[in-house]
């Protein structure tokens, strides 16, 4: 039997993997996930990635996350904003020069995935008023967490509930049907200073020690559509 578990409250997008994303009211998703999410990533001369971190395939590249990046309804290329939010005309000569890394480029996702894990990351607003309780003395607020859909939960949800839904998958207005598979487990990139947001390292502790660095849904997508502010999710 189908349950209503929350409604969608804000859709996030990340054109440019670890800048900061653009709020949409509407998106299509495919596939892929999100159109255009994380379709373009800063990459060096050996090939990796720009993100907060070093990994294999990650080059931790400091200020990414105070520049912006949108598509608005162009999925040919994106927009990177400034720190103050302003358009930059020449994106590689400004990422050479902000970076202070020569070779740095703006890529187009080709036969590699951009994404770190799965391409759809979904946080219930239990869960995050949860961490804003349990961390007062940090500003909490959801782009530390970098979700694509921020799910309005009904008064008495427990936290963490997106664990119960991994297995299932949710369906939106549009015939879209999303496949819960696991959550993310949270890295530094949580507690780094962006715009309007100081670091805040207390953040990841309290993670650690309540629910294994752990936090939202992450999942696929089964069946493509259309996805809207004000949809309802049906899990099924």
């Amino acid at each position: 039997m189908a349950e209503i578990v929350g409604v969608v409250e804000r859709l996030w997008r990340y054109p440019v993997k670890s800048t900061a994303g653009e709020r949409l009211t509407q998106v299509a998703l495919d596939d892929r996930g999100l159109a255009g999410d994380r379709l373009y990533a800063v990459r060096d001369t050996d090939g990796r990635l720009g993100s907060g971190r070093t990994t294999r395939r990650l080059r931790r590249m400091d200020g990414l996350l105070r520049l912006g990046s949108r598509l608005g309804h162009r999925l040919e290329g994106p927009e990177l904003l400034d720190p103050l939010g302003r358009p930059i005309a020449d994106p590689t000569a400004f990422l050479r020069a902000y970076l202070q890394r020569d070779g740095v480029e703006l890529a187009r996702e080709d036969a590699v995935s951009h994404f770190d894990q799965l391409p759809v990351s979904l946080l219930t607003t239990a869960t995050l008023d949860w961490v804003r309780e349990a961390v007062p003395t940090e500003l909490v607020d959801e782009r530390r967490f970098r979700p694509n859909i921020v799910l309005r939960t009904p008064p008495g949800t427990p936290p963490f509930v997106e664990d119960h839904w991994f297995g299932r998958e949710g369906e939106l207005r549009s015939g879209a049907r999303l496949a819960f598979v696991r959550s993310s487990e949270r890295c530094v990139m949580s507690t780094a200073a962006q715009p309007g947001l100081p670091h805040a390292p207390e953040i990841l502790r309290v993670l650690d020690r309540a629910h294994q660095r752990r936090l939202d849904a992450l999942a696929t997508v089964s069946a493509p559509g259309l996805l809207r502010v004000g949809d309802r999710l049906r899990l099924l």
